[in-house]
């Protein structure tokens, strides 16, 4: 259902005032273009009325003849930032950029943020926007699940459908998303919800088993039958099952890129205003399919690229997998039991920032 520009204006006012604007802050409304014309209205409209200088910078489409599909997550690596110095050099004089483009795992990203500058994706449709407005609770809540991580040093996932994953971690920063940017030189995506880390390197081991319910993105495809990744020293090294599965195995093979099939990072969904269901709901190109993975009490990992967190895995190739009813241990420690978050966990307690 359309939403009015009004209702979004106030959204956009609400997460621009948790992200600490403040008049005469430069903020850049990073576009493309694909970039839904209602959100590039109601943010510039928002940030002006606060009092920032306000700046666009439109760049062309890049990756068109390599992606498998339209969703920007389908082709990593290169960015209409590559080779284009007079961009960076605009994003990086900014206080604050509103990314409604999607530019992630890049090292121009990483360029940009370690000046200082803020960086604020937000590329779902209005009325998702809308639903999931950040909140100081959604940042409480995520927190106490980076308290979690940062206690401990290994998890271990399971299932009835048969996953018994075994991820030791440490090597990687933990990290919180919770849909608003508060501090200098930091990242997030509204909407989202949740905390997560990578493995270390070569050390994830077990299975992992696909059941009927759970998601592929970018393929925004729920899965009908079982599908069985074999996880050895960090990668999957057999897809089992059946056309499903044959169909997953070609679109990794179509990169020609072994480190595709590495671990990338795991974690869980904290989110209670995003749902499984939402994802049938859209076309595939009307949504990037935050709701699956922010959804409270998901078990989301993925495969690919680790460049994100300081690694050196730069593959274009990046699947995220949100997972239902699974259980998710700590050190032992039960954080999300049967698919649903154990709330006794999340106490609101800051644990500081990722």
């Amino acid at each position: 259902m359309a939403v009015s520009d009004t209702d979004l204006i106030r959204a956009w006012t609400r997460v621009l005032e948790l992200s600490r604007l403040k008049a005469g802050d430069a903020v850049t409304v990073l576009t493309s273009d694909h970039t839904h014309a209602q959100t590039l209205r109601c943010a510039i409209t928002a940030a002006g009325m606060l009092g920032a200088r306000v700046s666009r910078l439109d760049l062309p489409p890049v990756n068109g003849d390599k992606a498998l599909s339209r969703d920007p997550l389908a082709y990593l690596g290169t960015t209409p930032l590559t080779n284009n110095p007079p961009a960076i050099a605009a994003l990086k004089a900014s206080d604050l950029v509103l990314d409604l483009m999607t530019l992630l795992f890049s090292p121009e990203q990483h360029e940009i943020l370690q000046g200082g500058t803020k960086i604020l994706l937000a590329v779902e449709p209005p009325e998702v926007l809308l639903r999931m407005v950040p909140t100081a609770a959604d940042r409480t809540r995520v927190m106490a699940g980076v308290a979690l991580l940062k206690a401990g040093r290994k998890l271990h996932v399971r299932s009835p459908a048969g996953t018994d994953l075994h991820c030791p971690y440490g090597e990687y920063p933990i990290t919180a998303e919770y849909g608003f940017v508060d501090e200098p030189g930091r990242w997030d995506h509204w909407p989202s919800g949740f905390a997560f880390t990578w493995p270390n390197e070569g050390q994830a081991h077990g299975r992992i088993v696909l059941d009927k319910g759970d998601v592929l993105l970018p393929m925004k495809s729920y899965v009908g039958e079982p599908i069985a990744l074999i996880v050895q020293e960090g990668f999957v090294t057999r897809i089992e099952g059946g056309q499903e599965a044959e169909m997953l195995r070609e679109y990794i093979e179509s990169f020609e890129d072994p480190e595709a099939y590495a671990i990338s990072h795991i974690g869980w969904g904290l989110q209670k205003r995003a749902y499984w269901s939402t994802l049938g709901l859209y076309d595939r190109e009307g949504t990037i399919g935050m709701d699956a993975r922010a959804v409270s009490g998901n078990f989301l990992f993925s495969l690919g690229p680790n460049n994100e967190a300081g690694g050196d895995r730069t593959t274009a190739c990046h699947i995220d997998i949100p997972m239902r009813r699974c259980t998710v241990s700590v050190d032992g420690l039960e954080v999300v039991r049967d698919g649903r978050v154990v709330e006794e966990r999340m106490a609101p307690a800051e644990a500081g920032h990722a």
